[in-house]
C-alpha cells in the first residue's frame, strides 16, 4: 500500500488546550506524525510525497472567507497589542443573527468553534499539506490503486465549511471525498474515530452524492456534544445519507464490531463504489482522550472487516494521540486490512 505524507505537516505545534477550565499541553503534537509514519512503514507501506492540487479542492468544501482567515489570521492577531503567541478565541457570536466581524478577535470567535484549535505561525502550512496529502491519496485511487493511506496531521474531521474545531482546520477527509464525487464516483465515508466527525457530517448534510457513516462515542457526554446523535439523518437532498452509531462509554472490541455491521450494511445498500475511511485510532483503550476500549488486536479485526467490502479504499488519518501503542495500532489496522484483501 502507498502511504502519502509530507513532513511540513509537523510545523504546526500547538501549545494551548483548555479542559474543564484548566490549561493543559495539547495532545495533538507533531510527534504523532512520526509515530504514525513509523507504524505505516512497519506495515510495509511505501511512503511518498503529496502533489499540490491548489486551493480549488479546498474551496469545494470550505468557504473562501474561511480559507483566507486560516492563512492570514496569525499575522493579524500578532499585530494586536498584548496578543498571545497563538490565536485562541475568547468570544463567540450567536450566529443566527450576527454580522461578520472585521477585528482579529471577532474573526477568531467566528471561525474557531472551541479552544482546542489554536492557530500558530505555521498552522496554515501544516493544514494545507495535510489536505493535499488526502487529495493525493484520492488521486491514487482514481488512477487505479485499490487502497492508499493518507497520513494527515493535523486531523480534519471536526472542521466545518467555515469553522475550525477539535484540533482540526481543513477537512481532509471531506476534500478527498468531494474530489472522488466530482470525478463521477459514488463515495461513502466511514468515520471510525472515537469522536463524531461533525465537520464532515456538516459539509455533506444537505448533499445526496456522499454517504457519511460514523461510529463514535456517545456525544451526550463527549465531544463534540452537539452533533453525532442517532436521529441526525441529513436534510434536503441529503436526507437518509447520514448514519450515526453512537456507543456508550467503555465499549470494547465486541461492542464496536457489533456497531460496524449495520455501518457496512448501509454502505453496501447505498451502492458506494469507493470508500473513504476517516481513520481515528483514539478509540484505543489506552488513548489519552479515551472513552472507548478497543484493543490493538481489535484494530486488526476492524481493518479486516472494512476490507471485506471489496471497495477501492482511501484511509485518511484522523485522531489517535500520543501513547506507546499509537504506531503499533496503525500497523495492526493496516496489516489487518491488507491481510483480508
Amino acid at each position: 500500500m502507498k502511504a502519502v505524507y509530507d513532513p511540513r505537516q509537523s510545523a504546526h505545534d500547538p501549545r494551548f488546550f483548555l479542559v474543564a477550565g484548566a490549561a493543559r499541553p495539547s495532545p495533538e503534537q507533531p510527534e504523532r506524525a512520526e509515530r504514525l509514519r513509523a507504524g505505516a512503514e512497519a506495515a510495509g507501506c511505501e511512503v511518498i510525497l503529496p502533489a499540490d492540487y491548489g486551493r480549488g479542492p479546498l474551496a469545494a468544501v470550505h468557504t473562501a472567507e474561511y480559507l483566507e482567515f486560516l492563512e492570514t489570521i496569525h499575522a493579524r492577531w500578532s499585530a494586536v497589542e498584548g496578543a498571545g503567541p497563538e490565536v485562541v478565541p475568547n468570544v463567540h457570536p450567536d450566529r443566527r443573527a450576527a454580522s461578520y466581524p472585521s477585528s482579529p478577535t471577532g474573526l477568531a470567535g467566528w471561525h474557531q468553534a472551541d479552544t482546542a484549535c489554536p492557530i500558530g505561525p505555521r498552522t496554515w502550512e501544516s493544514a494545507y499539506w495535510a489536505a493535499q496529502t488526502a487529495l493525493s491519496g484520492a488521486e491514487l485511487i482514481l488512477e487505479g490503486e485499490r487502497e492508499a493511506y493518507a497520513l494527515c496531521r493535523p486531523p480534519g474531521h471536526h472542521a466545518l465549511a467555515d469553522m475550525a474545531g477539535g484540533f482540526c482546520f481543513l477537512n481532509s477527509t471531506a476534500a478527498a471525498a468531494a474530489r472522488l464525487a466530482a470525478a463521477g464516483r459514488r463515495p461513502a465515508i466511514l468515520d471510525v474515530d472515537v469522536h463524531h466527525g461533525n465537520g464532515t457530517q456538516g459539509i455533506f448534510y444537505a448533499r445526496g452524492d456522499v454517504l457519511t457513516v460514523s461510529i463514535h462515542a456517545d456525544p451526550a457526554a463527549f465531544y463534540p456534544f452537539f452533533w453525532g446523535h442517532a436521529q441526525e439523518r441529513g436534510v434536503g437532498a441529503g436526507e437518509g445519507a447520514n448514519l450515526n452509531l453512537p456507543l456508550p462509554r467503555g465499549t470494547g472490541d465486541a461492542g464496536w464490531m457489533e456497531a460496524l455491521a449495520p455501518a457496512l450494511t448501509r454502505i453496501r445498500a447505498w451502492g458506494a463504489d469507493v470508500l473513504v475511511v476517516a481513520l481515528g485510532l483514539d478509540a484505543f483503550e489506552g488513548d489519552p482522550l479515551k472513552f472507548l476500549a478497543v484493543t490493538t488486536e481489535g484494530f486488526g479485526r476492524i481493518g479486516a472487516e472494512i476490507a471485506g467490502l471489496g471497495l477501492p479504499t482511501l484511509l485518511v488519518q484522523e485522531g489517535g494521540y500520543l501513547s506507546d501503542e499509537l504506531g503499533g495500532n496503525l500497523t495492526r489496522f493496516l496489516t489487518g486490512f491488507e491481510g483480508a484483501r
